[in-house]
């Protein structure tokens, strides 16, 4: 027996190549499905995750309603025009009216005035009236008599008490704004009088008279006679009446403060 008879060799035992094979490609099939996967999760990986949103169709009932807004907001805003016209309108309105208002307050004044002259006048004129029946009875003699027996001058100083406190304004003939030949030519028109515009003839109109001779109703003028500058009417008592200035309009003034030029007399 030989010496190595009962020794197993420790070689292990050789497999054959079919069975070597067969394990390599299941292997390789493995190894295969691995890369397949890791290269597609890496691809996944890489590659952003997006999201498509659907925009909304244009559809026709959807333009119309488009349409229809824009119609509704263009009709709003002419509206809005038209309303702000009406108001404009009705503010313009209502300033006239107001204007007008004042107007018509000025004229009633102005009438209440006029109807204020008359009734002083007549009673002016039936006081003296009854005065002079004294004087031609024989009751009484005066030499100081200042109107005349048609009581005209009565009315023509009536109408100018009547006018105090108005405004002054160059070339102003009324009914409420005056300037100084303007108020005298209208108070004398009252009594059928008619007088030069302006004072410069005004005060050479009529008889020339002295100051210390002075009536009621006498026109005084401030200047030459024939270029005066100012004229107003004598009241009696030292008094005058004149659309004085702007700042004064028509006023009563004492003849002492501001002496007159000269006088003359028409009535």
């Amino acid at each position: 027996m030989s010496h190595t008879a009962h020794i197993r060799s420790h070689r292990k035992p050789r497999r054959n190549a079919s069975s070597l094979a067969m394990r390599a490609g299941v292997a390789g099939g493995v190894l295969s499905t691995l890369a397949v996967a890791g290269a597609a999760g890496s691809a996944n990986a890489a590659e952003p995750v997006t999201q498509t949103l659907e925009l909304p169709t244009l559809t026709a009932d959807l333009a119309a309603q488009v349409a229809q807004s824009a119609d509704a907001t263009q009709q709003a805003a002419a509206n809005y025009e038209l309303q702000a016209e009406r108001d404009a309108a009705a503010a313009k309105a209502a300033k006239q009216a107001k204007a007008d208002l004042a107007d018509a307050k000025k004229k009633a004044e102005a009438k209440k005035k006029a109807e204020a002259a008359r009734k002083a006048a007549a009673a002016e004129a039936v006081s003296r009236s009854s005065a002079r029946t004294v004087l031609s009875a024989g009751a009484s003699t005066s030499t100081n008599v200042s109107a005349p027996a048609s009581g005209s001058v009565a009315t023509v100083v009536a109408f100018l008490k009547a006018q105090v406190g108005d405004a002054y304004v160059m070339g102003g003939t009324g009914p409420n704004a005056w300037d100084c030949s303007g108020l005298v030519q209208a108070a004398f028109k009252q009594v059928g009088v008619d007088l030069p515009r302006v004072s410069q003839d005004q005060s050479t109109s009529g008889t020339p008279v002295s100051l210390s001779n002075l009536q009621v109703g006498d026109i005084l003028y401030w200047g030459s006679a024939g270029s005066a500058y100012h004229v107003g009417v004598y009241i009696g008592d030292g008094q005058y009446l004149d659309a004085a200035n702007p700042s004064k309009g028509v006023v009563i003034q004492d003849l002492s403060g501001y002496p007159a030029t000269g006088a003359v007399r028409v009535l």
